[in-house]
C-alpha cells in the first residue's frame, strides 16, 4: 500500500504534528510499504531521519507565494522561476522565524482561504502539487495531517478519486484564537470540510468526542488513532544525585511555562525542597523570547535563577540526555491538549509525570501507568504534586518503570503503525465494495 502525508511545516521548530507523520512514515516503510511526507507551507523541522522525505522535493503551497496570490491575484500567474525564487527553504525558514510579527488578521484570512480552497484561486499551486503526484506514483490513500487541510480533501477527491483521511491535532485551540470575524467563518468551514474526507482520525478518545461536538458531527465518526514514537534512544535509570523537575515543549504561555516556574518557586521557597532543580527545553521563538526573560528575571528575584537549566531548540540526541535526567515531568498545559507527545517521550524516559487532571492526560496515563493527574489550577497545588512524589523515591522509581512498559505497549511506533495499516486497510476495502 501507498500512502501519501501532506504535512504543514513550521519552518523554525520543532512539532509533534511533524514528528508523528515523519515517524509512521518510516515505519511503514520499514515494513514494506510505500509512503510519501510532502511539505506545506514551510519546510519541515524534523528530529530524526526521514526515509518518506525525498531530497528534490519543493515545498508545496509555500508560505510567502500563498500569502502573496492572496493578496495580489496577480501572483497567481507569475512565472515559475519567481516561485522558486519564494519557496527556497532558507527564505522560508527565515520568515517562519518572524511568523510572531503575522497579524492576527492576517492569520484568519489565510487559514479561511486554505479552508476553503477555491480551485480556481489556487490551480497554479494544485497543478504542481497534482503534478508531482503523478510522477512518483499516485497513492492509495492520501493522509491529510491535520483538519486545518481538510480543504484539501474536495479538490484531491475530484482529481484521483483516492479515499482521503483527515488527522485532527489540536485544531481548536487555534481556531479559538483567531479573530471574531474569522472564528466562526472557519470552524462553520471546517466543519463543511472534514465531511468530504473519507476517515476522520483523532489522536485521543478525549480530543475526537471534543472535536465532534464542536463541529457537529455524529458521535464516533473520529476514530482515535494514539500517537507512537520511535523509541529508539530513549533510556531511563540514571542515577540523581539531585531531584531534577523536567519541562519538555515549546516555551510559552499556552503550555503553562509561567504557571510551572511559579510552583517551582513555592517548591523551593515554601515547601522546603532547596536542592531541587528545574531544567526548561523546548522550542523557542523569537515571540516566546519576552515571556522568557521575564521568568528568568522573577527566578533571578528569588534568588533562584542559578537553580533552573534553559536549553532551547534542542535535537533529537540532546532531548533523550535531557529527559534521562529527570525525576519528575510536567507541562501544565493551559488549554485543551489533544495529545501531548511530550508525555510519551518523557515517559519512554522512565520519567513520572505529573500533569493536569483533564485533555487526553488521564486517558494517556491510564494506558501507561506512568504518572499521576492532579489538579492544578493554581501554582501550590501543583508544587504539592511535585513534593509527594519527591518524598518517596521507590515510588518515582515504579512510576517511571510502570511507564515505559506501557509506551511500549500502546505508544511505540510499531503499535502506531499497525493501527494505521488496519484501518487503512478496512478503508480502502470498504470503499472498493461500495464501487
Amino acid at each position: 500500500m501507498k500512502i501519501t502525508f501532506l504535512t504543514p511545516g513550521t519552518g523554525s521548530y520543532y512539532c509533534g504534528a511533524c514528528m508523528r507523520d515523519n515517524a509512521l512514515a518510516n515505519a511503514l516503510i520499514q515494513s514494506g510499504h510505500e509512503a510519501e511526507l510532502l511539505p506545506m507551507y514551510l519546510p519541515l523541522m524534523l528530529d530524526e531521519e526521514s526515509e518518506g522525505l525525498d531530497s528534490d522535493s519543493p515545498v508545496f503551497f509555500g508560505g510567502i507565494n500563498i500569502y502573496l496570490q492572496q493578496k495580489f491575484s496577480i501572483f497567481r500567474h507569475s512565472p515559475e522561476w519567481i516561485d522558486r525564487l519564494l519557496n527556497k527553504p532558507g527564505l522560508l525558514q527565515s520568515v517562519a522565524k518572524r511568523s510572531h510579527m503575522t497579524s492576527a488578521r492576517d492569520h484568519g484570512e489565510m487559514t479561511f482561504e486554505m479552508l476553503r480552497l477555491d480551485g480556481a484561486d489556487f490551480e497554479k499551486e494544485l497543478r504542481k502539487l497534482y503534478s508531482w503526484i503523478n510522477d512518483h506514483g499516485r497513492p492509495d490513500v492520501l493522509c491529510l495531517s491535520t483538519a486545518l487541510q481538510s480543504g484539501f480533501a474536495r479538490e484531491i477527491k475530484k482529481q484521483w478519486n483516492i479515499p482521503v483521511v483527515c488527522c485532527f491535532q489540536g485544531e481548536d485551540s487555534f481556531l479559538d484564537s483567531l479573530p471574531d470575524e474569522f472564528r466562526e467563518r472557519c470552524w462553520t468551514l471546517m466543519a463543511e470540510r472534514c465531511r468530504d474526507a473519507d476517515l476522520l482520525l483523532g489522536p485521543s478518545n478525549f480530543y475526537g468526542r471534543l472535536m465532534e461536538k464542536r463541529l457537529g458531527l455524529d458521535e464516533g465518526v473520529i476514530k482515535t488513532q494514539y500517537n507512537g514514537i520511535n523509541l529508539e534512544g530513549f533510556r531511563g535509570g540514571k542515577s540523581l544525585n539531585v531531584p531534577a523537575i523536567g519541562y519538555l515543549a515549546r516555551m510559552c504561555e499556552a503550555k503553562g511555562l509561567a504557571l510551572l516556574v511559579d510552583a517551582f518557586i513555592h517548591l523551593r521557597v515554601q515547601l522546603g525542597n532547596e536542592n531541587c532543580r528545574l531544567e526548561v527545553a523546548g522550542a523557542m521563538t523569537q515571540g516566546d523570547l519576552p515571556l522568557v526573560e521575564s521568568l528568568k528575571k522573577k527566578l533571578s528575584n528569588s534568588g533562584l535563577a542559578d537553580a533552573v537549566g534553559w536549553r532551547p531548540n534542542i535535537s533529537r540526541e540532546e532531548k533523550q540526555d535531557f529527559l534521562s535526567g529527570l525525576s519528575v515531568f510536567t507541562v501544565p498545559v493551559q488549554y485543551e491538549e489533544a495529545f501531548g507527545l511530550y508525555v510519551i517521550e518523557a515517559m519512554a524516559s522512565a520519567v513520572p509525570v505529573v500533569q493536569p487532571n483533564r485533555s487526553a492526560f488521564p486517558e494517556l496515563i491510564e494506558s501507561s501507568g506512568g504518572g499521576v493527574c492532579v489538579d492544578m489550577d493554581s501554582p501550590e497545588e501543583l508544587a504539592a504534586a511535585w513534593h509527594d512524589l519527591l518524598e518517596k523515591p521507590e515510588r518515582l522509581v515504579e512510576i517511571g518503570d510502570r511507564g515505559r512498559s506501557g509506551v511500549e505497549q500502546h505508544f511505540s511506533m510499531e503499535a502506531m503503525k499497525d493501527s494505521f495499516i488496519t484501518a487503512m486497510e478496512s478503508l480502502v476495502q470498504s470503499i472498493s465494495k461500495n464501487e
